[in-house]
Parts: structure tokens; C-alpha cells; sequence
């Protein structure tokens, strides 16, 4: 492997950019693919986008959830095909034409002409292609952009009207008028789910309207309420609620009598104060009444009919008795319809909740209007239904007062009309939510428009049992909103009166009565005669069909609408292989989908229109698995905007901290559970902080001691096989094992249920074991202090556990895993030429969970212990005499008493480990019920329950924990309801200030933290130690980097310095790797790489020197070789000096400590012996004249 840099200067966008010009020489995604192609079909559908706009942040965070799950699949053995879509069609692309060529309504596009206005939308929709193809490689996703599907390509199309002709057959479509939300903007109807994407809290006016009962005894005039005064002159019949009650009252000041619902009686103006002068013009409400307002003026309330200006005329009646009675029309301008118009009718869509209990129905502009109108025949299912506001939203000269008019514009001059009429009972403004169009950002209207519909609510039944067998990441989506959603369902208008988008395949005699569906272009070229090569309508709305009827009979034509957009992507899963004309079998075999993943808008829009057609042409629901996820919204909570500029630019995001950092970041937030995430920039940094640094660290630190086996003269590391390995009797090496293949079991578990948020966390928790138990409590064996043999074991084990770690989250962060790959598969035989084309681990490994919770409990111990250091005030170089474990598992206790105790006793500074297993000897068990938990299931019993957990006696505490439940009040327990708190007993005789404990409900730690003079010298030697660690970083040396380290005492009495050196040798150099040593033993030649003086270190005063590793002559030894020849013996010296230290070594190393030097000039050649005439280090020197 080669040598690695250090973390600060390690760039992981620069590095991730070598990879993707990797996987670009190598071909990595098609070379996967060609590899797999043999495996089972994992088919995965994405939804194609618009390319008209950049792709943000939202995209990225569905392009990462497809990536991950379909890199995963793939590397569980299946064949992934992975193509890029694209949304050619529709009103995303029209708007932006018609902004740029000042498009304002439909005759401005025919003037312009249908072939020029399509081929300016063709020629946009590929506007960003670049961009997107970019960023989306950017990011890491491997996807197939050559080999693209597109909604505008004659194959698409050819396959959405196959599936239309499918329905058709099947009598799900049929034409008919229906009042659909219209966007005015965009001159169309909109479905229902896309008037749901923008609503805004918005004024409109509000008013009441008085309608006078013709032939009622006391002239009283029923009064409407509305927010859309526009509609009032299209007004045909007032509904009320049959059942609610209703009085007439009487203006004390005008006379005027009104018919309103008794619980709505308070809206109506009030008129303490008004004066007969006010009401010349009609009972309106004064804007000069001081109580009066002008603003949300039907919130005003009257507190009773008495005190409001209002008395009661005659008994209060029910809505039923006004059925039938006809009022005077506001208008007069559909007069023709008197005869059945105009009139009382009744329905249960009024309600109590607001308004006056009377609802002005206009059937053309309100979905309830035109329902109600139709039940009670004021107008006739089938017949022309008379609209009078045009496709630009303009009054039609139907109405003649204000024809032209845009209609909301219209407003004021309506309300004034009404007011001159005197029929203005109140005006004011309302403020409400109201929906907007989504493309053109203009309010909606609600407009009866033909159209052709797919009839939806035949199949509701169906629909809501395909959707109990899809399985939905988070489920809540699927059971609440997307089942609500279905049981609502409604007949779906599928066509546009539109120009860019697939032309609906309906061919019709100019009498209405032949009809032609086409299901494929081969039946209209073999029906028309006429070549075919494009479906779009200014290619084909020219070609007529000869009645089947004879010549008398004319030809058929193309009915001139086009599909909405969301029927074309519904329609994916067949069009994006030209099913049924290719791809049969594949199509066939693999249908259901396994896998599609969108955010939560698409639970009304892509989710639901292809779950609408699969079930109408199969039976079946389009796709096996769905993961939805939230919105990404700004930090402050709010929308991201361009405008605004609340969000950091996702290019500059990847270009900082990386595409890895950025995948990690977004998948480890609630939006993967389809939850909003407030984009933080700053979590990103933390990504790479607290993931991505640490486990590179653990990385480097393998590669250097692989690095250092060959400094140090052995062979180059070559791992051990797993098998081996798996035979280790080191505790952390059992447990580092059997941690990694828990790894891959949770992972494989996860992924296999889709659930990816849950993979973050628990692999941070990996990390942080594996760099700060695994490598930092074996730093002695991984750098070779315990012998090559345990040294390549650490070694191997490590580089096992890091080679798998990257195989699991290959899928999540294929960058990095990849740069580690690539240097550590240099030491491997048979390497694939990517990590993605492995194999993901199948953990074939034993896990071991006793040696994984026994560490898990250790780590809990060390965090205690800390702890009661900390609030102590007792530093961990001041080492302490004893510590008490307490727990009842004997297990446990007799892991950290054995194998753990070494590791317990060296972090903590601690000279003893005394396991205890009588959880009463020091301490008092409490239990305490977990509200939490039991509050919902046991309800009212919750209180007596509670009552008696808490009496447990110290017996029933220790019973219950034995047995694992208890039955309580005739309610069974089990120990996750009930927590069991340990509260420390201290020992008679002590104080706070001698021993102290912590505990987190499981495990108990005392440290007993009296001053003891024994463990002086243990303290002494701890700071020697810790000085010399910080002098090494102040130099700036490697870990890897060897040194000797020099000590000098500078106290007048030298004795208690050496004292300690000598008694805590042992411990000193297991700690250094080396002997520490007088620095009177240093040559004149050592080069000094550091030194530093140090004075009240528990009252001693000393200096270290770090030197680089120095020559030890023996000069009786060298003048013995020489025959006491000085000058000889001084050449041999500054021969062997000049030489690299390092290549010296390894000279010797490989000649068994003896080296021939005959290369000096004028002196005889003599065998030169290493540990004899001199040696390879003063620690050598050192260590041999100790032992001597």
C-alpha cells in the first residue's frame, strides 16, 4: 500500500474527482452492468424530471436514495438497469415559451401557429440537460444518461397511447363536462393534485347578498354569503341545509327582513347605531359606524337578536320548508332558465360553520354547485353546459355588463352592481387560503370544463387493496395520506385543451357518432394511409380517417386535446420500454416494479397516477417497495428561493466538503422519513468531522504500521485470511470480529427493509469503537511491540475490518470507500478492479454478542469512571488504587475481571479491579414505572399501577429483574416497563471526598479516591509520559516516526527522579516503544529533533530531548578490529555514518547482525558486528549494558 497523507491535508472533493476520472477510464457503470447482466432483474422506476431548471437540493436527495438502494441491490446479486428520464411536455415547458414570446392566450399560440409554437417547446426541453447530467455525476449516482428516456420520443408515446386505447377498452373513459380547478395563467384545467401544490393565505371580498322570496307575506329576502362575487351572475339556485334551523328577522332601522340559519344570525351587520339616513342606499353596512370593519368583517359577532338591531319575525323553521320557493334572480342574464331555476333547493354540503346557511349555487364555477344543480334538474348531465368566463378567464358577452372582463378584476364592479341594485346586505374583505397556480403563480377558479376522464372511482375498491400490498418507508404515508388520498379518490381528467404533449389517440365523425381510439401508429398509418414518424399535433392533427359508414359520412378527426404530463409519467413504467412492442418478456416478468423513490408531493401526483393505471390495466399496483421522503427546506424553515438566496449553492457544497459528506448528511435526517430537514451547511462539515476524519485516521494508521514492518526490515504486510483470523485469543480482536459482522447483519437488515436512516448512526457508533477501543487500546500490538506475529495479526484484523466496513457503505459513500479501496487491494491477491464490483459481505462470520455487550458495558464503565474523575477533579495521569464493579450478569463481571481488565486499568489510571455481583452490597434499587410506555396501554389503571411499582420492595426489584417480568394490579410487566434506578450506598466510615460512584441503571462504578503514596511514582511516570507524547506533536512527528527520547534531572537531588524512571521502566517503555534515556548517553552526533524543560511536575524539574535514532559505538571493541588503529577506526565511523540509518538496519537485518566493509580506500576489509563493535541505537546500547 502506499503512504498516506495526514488528515488535514487529505481533500475529499479533490480525491473524489480522481475517482470519477476512474470510474470514467475503467467505464465502471457499464462494466457493472456487464458484469450482472446474467443475475435476476432488480427493476427500479424513476420519475423522470423536468430539464427546463436546475436541479436543487431535493433532486439530489432523491438521486442519493435511488443511488444507494440501487448500488446496494446490485451488489446483493442482482441486475439494476438504471436510465435517466426526462419530462418533456406539459405546462412547465409551454410557460416558459410563453414568457418568452409574450404568449397571453390561446389565440396569441394559434396565431403564432402549432408547429412553431411545439418545436420552440421542443427545442427548451433539453435546455439544462448538461447541468443535470453533471451535478447528478457529481453527486456519485451511477445512471445510464446516453440511453435516456424521454416523454416527447415517438416510442413513449406510442406506449401512453397503448395504455389510454387499454382503458378505453375497458369502459374506464368517457367524456363529460367537469368543474376542475383552472389555471387562468396557463389557460387549462389542472388536476386535483396539482391545485393542491400552492396555496397562499390571501384578501378576497366578501358579501352578503340579499335574494327576495317571491310572494312571501312579509317581502323577506333570503341572504347568500360569498368570497367570489364574480360567480354571482351566473348564479341558478340558493341551497340550504334541510335540517338546520332558520328565522326571519327584521332591521329594525330599514325594515328589511332577512331568512338566514338561526346559528348564523350574529353575522349579519349589526345596527345598534345606524340611523334611518344610513340606509338610503340599501341595508349595507356604514363604513363611517365606528364599530364597523372593513377587514374580516364576517368574524364580527352581535351578542344576541335583541342587542344587534334584529328582532324575530314569527317561530324559527326548518331549511326544509324553504325548498321550492323561488327568489328574484340577482341578474338577468340566463332568464331562459326561470323555469326550473331560481329557486330553494336543499343538501347536507351546508354547513353551520360559516357564511349565513345559504349557499348561492352558479353550477359552471363550483363542484358542489354543478353536483347539486344536476340532483335537483336545474340543469342536465350531457347538455351544453353554458359557461360564461372564457379559457383566459374573461367574462363571455353571455355576460354583458362586464364582458372582456377578467374576472377578478371584475370583482369591485360587481359588488358595486349589486349595491345600486340595493341588494347588498354587507361587504368586507376576507382574508383565507386559496389556491394558486403552480407553474404561473395566478389564483385558480374553479370552471366546468369537457374534457375526456379516466373513471377512477370504479376502481377505488381495487385501488385501496393494491395499496395494503406495497410497502412504504415511512409506512405512516402509506396508511394515512396516500389511503386518504385513495379513498377520496376521483374521476381523473386526463386531457389538456393544450399544444405541447402527447395528443390524445381519439379520432371522431364530424356527427359524433363513430370513434376511434388508436392504440399504436402502425393502426393510424394502416387506418389513414399516411406515414407517421411523429406524434406531436402538428404532426398528425392534419390526418383524417374515411367514415367506416361510407364517403356521405365525411372523415374522422383528432379530438384536439392532449394528455396531462402526470398520465405520460404514470404511464413510465411501460412507455420507458415501449412496452407492449418491446420488451415483452422483460416487462413481463418483472411487474411489478421493486422499487420507486419520489417526495411526499408525488403521494397525489407520480405515486398516485401510476398506481392508478398499473391497477387499471393489471390488477396490480406498479411498484413492491417506495421510500418517500420530506422537503428540503432553508435553515430559517422556509422554502428555498433563488430569490432570496437562503440556501448555500449545492455546487459550492460539493466543491467544500464533498458528494460523500453531502449523500451522508441528507440520509441521516428526518427527510428520509418523510419529515422536513432545514439544510444546515454547518451539518455537512459535521459529517465530515465526525465520520469520515476518524475513520480515514483508523485507515492511515493501518497503512502506516504496514509501512513501518518494512522500515523495521520484515516483509512486506500481506494480510492473513479471514479464517485465520477468525482464530485469534485477543479479546478485542474477538470482539472487533464479531462487531464488524453485526455490521453487515444490520446493514443487510436495514437495506432489505429500505430503512436507510438508520444506517448513520449505527455506523458513527462503529466508527467511534473501532478508532477509540479497537485501535487505540492496541496501539502496542499494531505497532509491533508485542512481536511481528501479534503484530500482523492486529494488523490484519484491522485491515479486514476496514475492507469490510467499506463494502457495507459502498452503496452510501461510494467515493470514499472507493479511495480506500484502491490502495488497500494493493496488498490483495485478485482484486476486483472497483469496490463496486464486489460483493456485498454476507457475515459468514461468527458474531460472538456475549464478548460485544461485555465491551459495550466496558466502554460504559470507562465513561463512568470518567465521570466521577471529572466532578473529582482527579485527572487521569493521577493514577488511584482501586475500583469496584458492580453488576448481577457474573458473565460480564468475569470478562472485565480477565480479558478487559488489562484495557479497564491502563485507561483509567487505575491500580486494581474488584468485580462485585451483590447489587445491594452498594447500593438501593428503586423502581420507577416508564410513563412513556405503559401511559397508553393501561389508561386509567395507570395511576394504581404506578402506585404499586413504586412500593417494590428491594426482594421484588431483585425477583422481577431475575424473571424478566412481573405482574402488577392483574397487568403483566416485562423490564422495559419498568426502570430499575441503583442509587449508591456508601461504604460506613468513607466520605464523598474518599470514594465516589456512577451508574446508569445497568452497571455501578466506585472509584475509591483517597490519596495513596504508593502511587506516586505511578503519577510521576504518567506525566514523563504525557510531557513527551506533546513535545512529539510540538516537533511534528509522525506516530509512525521513531525517535529516542533523553531525560536529564534538573533538581539539586537527582535521586527521586531516577527513583521513579527506574521502579516504572517497564511501564515507561511499553508506553514509548523504547527505553527512556540519560542524556549523558547521547553521542556527539545525535541530531536533536526537540527539547523542552519542565519544572513543578510533582515537584521535579527535568528535560526531554527527542533525537533522531544514533549510532552506538564500542570504541575497545572497533580498536581490538583495527589492531588499535585510531585512524582507521575513525574512518570506519564516519563510513557507517554516512549511511541512511534506516538502509543500515536493514543490511544488518537481512546479514544476520554482520555486515563485510572492504569499500575504504587505504585500510584492510574487516566484518563489522552489530551489538559487538557497535549498535544500531543508543536504546540498544542501553538495553544490552542493563542486561550485562
Amino acid at each position: 500500500m502506499e503512504e498516506v497523507c495526514e488528515g488535514k491535508d487529505f481533500s475529499f472533493p479533490n480525491q473524489e474527482e480522481k475517482i470519477l476520472s476512474l470510474w470514467n477510464e475503467i467505464d465502471a457503470f457499464k462494466t457493472q452492468l456487464k458484469q450482472t447482466e446474467n443475475k435476476p432483474e432488480f427493476i427500479f422506476y424513476d420519475g423522470p424530471p423536468f430539464a427546463t431548471g436546475k436541479p436543487h437540493y431535493g433532486h439530489l436527495l432523491a438521486g442519493t436514495i435511488k443511488d444507494i438502494v440501487t448500488r446496494y441491490q446490485t451488489m446483493i446479486g442482482h441486475h439494476v438497469i438504471r436510465r435517466f428520464g426526462w419530462d418533456c411536455h406539459g405546462l412547465p415547458v409551454e410557460f416558459e415559451i410563453d414568457k418568452e414570446n409574450g404568449i397571453k392566450t390561446r389565440d396569441d399560440v394559434l396565431q403564432m401557429g402549432i408547429d412553431v409554437y411545439n418545436e420552440k417547446c421542443r427545442s427548451i426541453v433539453t435546455r439544462y440537460v448538461s447541468e443535470w447530467e453533471k451535478t447528478v455525476i457529481r453527486i456519485g449516482r451511477w445512471i445510464d444518461f446516453k440511453n435516456d428516456y424521454k416523454t416527447m420520443d415517438l416510442n413513449f408515446m406510442e406506449s401512453v397511447w397503448w395504455v389510454f386505447s387499454q382503458l378505453y377498452d375497458k369502459g374506464l373513459v368517457y367524456r363529460g363536462f367537469k368543474v376542475m380547478p383552472y389555471s387562468t395563467g396557463c389557460k387549462t384545467p389542472l388536476s386535483n393534485f396539482e391545485a393542491n401544490a400552492n396555496y397562499k393565505d390571501v384578501p378576497d371580498p366578501e358579501i352578503m347578498v340579499s335574494f327576495p322570496i317571491v310572494g312571501d307575506t312579509d317581502n323577506a329576502s333570503l341572504v347568500a354569503w360569498t368570497t367570489t362575487p364574480w360567480t354571482l351572475p351566473s348564479n341558478l339556485c340558493l341551497c340550504v341545509n334541510a335540517n338546520m334551523d332558520y328565522v326571519k328577522v327584521r332591521d329594525k332601522f330599514s325594515g328589511s327582513v332577512y331568512v338566514v340559519a338561526e346559528c348564523r344570525l350574529s353575522e349579519l351587520p349589526s345596527n345598534i347605531k345606524k340611523s334611518k339616513a344610513d340606509t338610503q342606499n340599501g341595508p349595507t353596512q356604514d363604513s363611517k359606524n365606528p364599530k364597523a370593519k372593513t377587514k374580516g368583517s364576517s368574524n364580527e359577532k352581535v351578542g344576541s337578536k335583541e342587542d344587534s338591531g334584529y328582532e324575530l319575525v314569527g317561530p324559527k323553521f326548518k331549511g326544509a320548508s324553504l325548498v321550492g320557493s323561488k327568489y328574484v334572480p340577482l341578474f338577468d342574464y340566463f332568464t331562459e332558465f326561470s323555469d326550473v331555476a331560481f329557486r330553494v333547493v336543499a343538501d347536507n354540503y351546508v354547513t353551520d360553520d360559516s357564511g349565513t346557511g345559504v349557499v348561492h349555487c352558479a353550477p359552471a364555477f363550483g363542484e358542489e354547485d354543478y353536483r347539486v344543480c344536476i340532483e335537483n334538474h336545474i340543469i342536465n348531465k350531457g347538455e351544453n353546459l353554458i359557461v360564461a368566463v372564457d379559457d383566459d378567464g374573461c367574462f363571455t358577452d353571455k355576460i354583458s355588463d362586464f364582458g372582456r372582463r377578467y374576472v377578478k378584476e371584475a370583482d369591485k364592479d360587481i359588488i358595486n352592481a349589486v349595491k345600486a341594485k340595493g341588494r347588498l346586505v354587507k361587504s368586507g374583505t376576507h382574508t383565507h387560503s386559496y389556491p394558486f397556480c403552480w407553474r404561473s403563480d395566478t389564483p385558480l377558479i374553479y370552471r366546468a370544463v369537457p374534457s375526456w376522464f379516466v373513471a377512477v372511482e370504479k376502481l377505488k375498491d381495487q385501488l385501496l387493496e393494491n395499496n395494503k400490498t406495497t410497502y412504504w418507508v415511512p409506512d405512516f404515508v402509506k396508511e394515512k395520506r396516500f389511503h386518504n388520498w385513495l379513498e377520496n379518490a376521483r374521476d381523473w381528467a386526463v386531457s389538456r385543451s393544450r399544444f405541447w404533449g402527447t395528443p390524445l389517440p381519439i379520432w371522431i365523425s364530424e356527427d359524433g357518432e363513430e370513434k376511434i381510439v388508436m392504440d399504436s401508429v402502425e393502426k393510424l398509418q394502416k387506418l389513414s394511409g399516411v406515414k407517421v414518424t411523429d406524434l406531436h399535433r402538428h404532426k398528425i392533427d392534419h390526418i383524417t380517417i374515411p367514415s367506416n359508414r361510407g364517403p356521405e359520412y365525411g372523415v374522422l378527426r383528432r379530438v384536439d386535446d392532449v394528455f396531462d404530463c402526470w398520465f405520460e409519467s404514470g404511464s413510465m413504467p411501460y412507455a420507458y420500454i415501449h412496452y407492449p412492442f418491446e420488451n415483452v418478456e422483460l416487462f413481463e416478468n418483472n411487474f411489478p416494479g421493486d422499487f420507486v423513490a419520489e417526495g411526499l408531493d408525488q403521494t397525489r401526483g407520480w405515486f398516485y397516477t401510476l398506481m392508478v393505471l398499473s391497477t387499471a390495466l393489471f390488477g396490480k399496483p406498479a411498484f413492491k417497495n417506495l421510500i418517500c421522503n420530506g422537503l428540503v427546506l432553508a435553515a430559517d424553515g422556509k422554502k428555498m428561493s433563488k430569490r432570496l438566496q437562503n440556501y448555500p449553492d449545492p455546487t459550492k457544497v460539493l466543491d467544500s466538503y464533498g458528494a460523500d459528506a453531502l449523500r451522508l448528511y441528507l440520509i441521516n435526517s428526518p427527510v428520509v422519513r418523510a419529515e422536513p430537514l432545514r439544510f444546515k451547511e454547518e451539518g455537512v462539515y459535521c459529517v465530515v468531522k465526525d465520520v469520515f476524519l476518524p475513520w480515514y485516521n483508523a485507515y492511515r494508521f493501518l497503512v502506516q504500521n504496514t509501512k513501518r514492518l518494512e522500515v523495521d526490515g520484515f516483509t512486506a504486510f500481506v494480510p492473513s485470511d479471514r479464517a485465520t483470523l477468525q482464530m485469534s485469543t485477543n479479546v478485542l480482536d474477538q470482539w472487533i470480529n464479531s462487531a464488524s459482522e453485526s455490521l453487515v447483519h444490520f446493514v443487510r437488515q436495514e437495506m432489505d427493509a429500505y430503512r436507510l436512516y438508520t444506517v448513520v448512526p449505527y455506523l458513527l457508533k462503529f466508527i467511534d469503537n473501532l478508532t477509540n477501543i479497537y485501535v487505540r487500546f492496541n496501539r502496542k500490538r499494531l505497532k509491533g511491540r508485542t512481536g511481528e506475529e501479534d503484530c500482523r495479526r492486529a494488523l490484519s484484523t484491522l485491515f479486514h475490518v476496514l475492507l469490510t466496513t467499506c463494502e457495507v457503505m459502498a452503496p452510501f459513500t461510494p467515493f470514499f470507500t472507493e479511495v480506500l479501496y484502491q490502495n488497500m487491494s494493493k496488498v490483495c491477491n485478485g482484486s476486483e478492479q472497483s469496490i463496486h464490483y464486489r460483493s456485498f459481505p454476507h457475515g459468514e462470520g461468527e458474531r460472538d454478542e456475549r464478548i460485544e455487550q461485555s465491551v459495550s458495558r466496558m466502554i460504559t464503565v470507562i465513561d463512568l469512571a470518567r465521570n466521577i474523575r471529572e466532578r473529582n477533579n482527579k485527572p487521569l495521569k493521577s493514577p488511584l488504587g482501586e475500583m469496584i464493579v458492580v453488576h448481577p450478569d457474573n458473565g460480564f463481571l468475569e470478562d472485565i475481571a480477565g480479558r478487559l481488565r488489562e484495557y479497564v486499568l491502563e485507561e483509567l489510571n487505575v491500580r486494581s479491579l474488584v468485580p462485585c455481583n451483590d447489587p445491594l452490597k452498594y447500593a438501593s434499587l428503586r423502581a420507577e414505572p416508564d410513563f412513556s410506555v405503559l401511559g397508553k396501554r393501561l389508561g386509567k389503571a395507570m395511576g394504581n399501577v404506578a402506585k404499586q411499582v413504586k412500593a417494590m420492595s428491594q426482594a421484588d426489584i431483585l425477583s422481577f429483574e431475575r424473571d424478566g417480568e412481573v405482574t402488577i394490579a392483574g397487568h403483566r410487566l416485562m423490564l422495559s416497563d419498568i426502570k430499575i434506578v441503583r442509587e449508591f450506598k456508601r461504604p460506613d466510615g468513607t466520605d464523598e471526598k474518599g470514594i465516589d460512584a456512577a451508574g446508569n441503571g445497568d452497571v455501578l462504578v466506585i472509584l475509591d479516591l483517597r490519596k495513596d503514596e504508593s502511587l506516586f511514582e505511578a503519577g510521576v511516570a504518567r506525566e514523563v509520559i504525557n510531557r513527551i507524547q506533546k513535545l512529539r506533536k510540538k516537533a511534528g512527528l509522525e506516530p509512525t516516526d521513531t525517535v529516542e527520547v533523553y531525560f536529564e534531572s534538573l533538581d539539586d537531588d537527582k535521586s527521586t527522579l531516577h527513583q521513579v524512571l527506574n521502579s516504572q521502566e517497564n511501564y515507561i517503555r511499553d508506553a514509548l516503544g523504547s527505553p527512556l534515556l540519560p542524556s549523558a548517553l547521547a553521542p556527539s552526533h545525535t541530531v536533536i529533533l526537540g527539547e523542552e524543560s519542565f519544572s513543578g511536575i510533582c515537584d521535579l524539574a527535568f528535560v526531554i530531548r527527542l533525537g533522531r535514532p544514533s549510532l552506538k559505538f564500542n570504541l575497545d571493541a572497533l580498536l581490538e578490529l583495527y589492531s588499535g588503529n585510531q585512524k582507521h577506526v575513525q574512518n570506519l565511523q564516519t563510513y557507517l555514518l554516512s549511511r541512511d540509518h534506516s538502509d543500515l538496519k536493514s543490511e544488518f537485518q537481512l546479514s544476520n547482525g554482520k555486515i563485510k566493509v572492504d569499500i575504504i580506500a587505504d585500510q584492510p576489509a574487516v566484518e563489522v558486528i552489530s551489538g559487538k563493535h557497535f549498535f544500531l541505537t543508543v536504546g540498544d546500547y542501553y538495553l544490552n549494558s542493563r542486561t550485562s
